[in-house]
């Protein structure tokens, strides 16, 4: 998985693309975050646009990110969710857990 970051007015984006799953991307995603967070990022903006896989791993490790966010002041959330990544949410209900957006503009304006 490649993962690359910009920051824009105290909001770290994070691009995410490939797959997320056991051994690939679910450390990449979590050493990304942590990354962000011990450069003084609280605000966490998860581009999706570009995940073409994600599994129970990757799942879970997005979870654990948005606890971990979450527990250390911060907020965390989605943008650009692909199809497929939209409907495991939707099956698992975590939909409810996570604040989605489609465009990047509106969701720099929600935090």
């Amino acid at each position: 998985m490649k993962v690359t970051s910009r920051s824009v007015d105290e909001v770290e984006i994070i691009k995410l693309e490939g797959k997320i799953t056991i051994g690939a991307g679910d450390s990449q995603l979590r050493e990304s975050i942590t990354n962000a967070l011990n450069q003084g990022h609280n605000k966490i903006l998860l581009d999706m646009s570009g995940v073409t896989t994600i599994d129970s791993s990757g799942i879970g490790e997005l979870v654990g990110s948005y606890t971990t966010v979450t527990n250390r002041g911060g907020k965390l959330k989605l943008l650009h969710l692909p199809a497929k990544v939209n409907d495991l949410l939707h099956v698992t209900q975590l939909i409810t857990v996570f604040e989605v957006h489609e465009k990047e503009a509106d969701a720099l304006k929600s935090f």
